[in-house]
């Protein structure tokens, strides 16, 4: 079994997924005239009074922050401290370009999730990458297929690899055995699953901006007192992308480190292209009520993730000396 997995990682991991998450990412930038550029303020604006519920499902902004719960975790921490340790500092110069390139994926499977949304039994909005495939691409096959392989990754290994992060993260600072973090992580992730969506959109509206606001402050405060440092530690980002600085200590280091390890966890942080932030997205009701406009507010949720989390996060690591 760990051959057949290790042989599939390396395959879909290795190759498939790097490189056809890139390719699409750049299809839809040259497509879209390079959209998360030419309309940058707009990802801002119609996030902004856009707090109005409705009947018909949940606003722009709940949206926004049940797809940043779902984007910045474990990627955004640990993979930002294993991009650096596999590939060095500049693999973060490529965890930037993936996101550029991510603004554009996400704002076109958002905006066809809002497209070919549908109403349930309650009048309701639903959506995602299994409805555009089916009605969409004319593919229920494909729909099924979609479905099935995202509740088996989200409903176990996603949640797997973030649980067990906690875990060992209690268990190591307080040493809390490691079933009583997974059974408090089940009851308060019950309570709020069992709710349904707007259960969900009430808590993450509130529990997200606080901790994503929270952990920003930190490294804010990080960056003040160190302030001297910093232009120094970009510097050494941008030059250790192109090979310009060798990256030392415990750095693999090296060009073609930095981009591999840069991507690969620039993907797993942002997830645009998985699938995952389009179901969410077409359950909510736009200001305007136009698909274009969810899609650039998921488009915002992989800036946020990447460019201002992990960028954070980068820096602070880097700041700190420690590798």
């Amino acid at each position: 079994m760990t051959l057949l997995v290790d042989f599939l990682n390396n395959v879909l991991w290795g190759y498939v997924l790097v490189y056809g998450l890139l390719g699409v990412g750049v299809f839809f930038t040259i497509r879209l005239g390079f959209i998360q550029f030419r309309h940058f303020p707009e990802y801002f604006r119609v996030i902004i009074g856009s707090n109005n519920t409705s009947a018909e499902g949940i606003s722009p902004l709940q949206a926004l922050t049940i797809s940043l719960a779902s984007r910045v975790g474990t990627g955004n921490l640990a993979g930002v401290a294993v991009a650096i340790y596999l590939g060095g500092p500049g693999a973060i110069f490529w965890m930037w370009m993936v996101a550029l390139v991510g603004m554009a994926t996400a704002y076109a499977e958002s905006t066809l999730a809002q497209l070919y949304k549908v109403r349930n039994a309650d009048s309701q909005y639903r959506g995602g990458p299994a409805f555009y495939m089916a009605n969409g691409v004319g593919s229920r096959a494909m729909g099924y297929a979609f479905s099935v392989c995202l509740i088996l990754s989200f409903g176990l290994i996603f949640s797997a690899v973030q649980s067990n992060s906690i875990s060992e993260s209690m268990t190591e600072a307080f040493n809390i055995p490691g079933i009583v973090t997974g059974l408090v992580i089940a009851g308060l992730a019950g309570i709020v699953i069992f709710g349904g969506i707007r259960s969900i959109a009430r808590v993450a509206e509130k529990i997200v901006p606080a901790m994503a606001g929270i952990y920003l402050l930190v490294a804010l405060y990080v960056l003040v007192i160190n302030i001297t440092e910093v232009p120094a530690m970009l510097a050494l980002i941008v030059q250790s992308a192109f090979g310009f600085e060798q990256a030392a200590g415990g750095f693999t280091g090296g060009l073609m480190a930095a981009l591999m390890n840069g991507v690969k966890r620039g993907l797993f942080s942002n997830e645009a292209g998985m699938g995952s932030a389009p179901n969410i997205a077409a359950t909510a009701v736009p200001d305007p009520h136009h698909p274009s406009s969810q899609g650039l507010v998921q488009g915002l949720g992989v800036f946020i993730d990447t460019l201002v989390i992990c960028t954070a996060t980068a820096l602070m690591i880097l700041l700190s000396g420690a590798v």
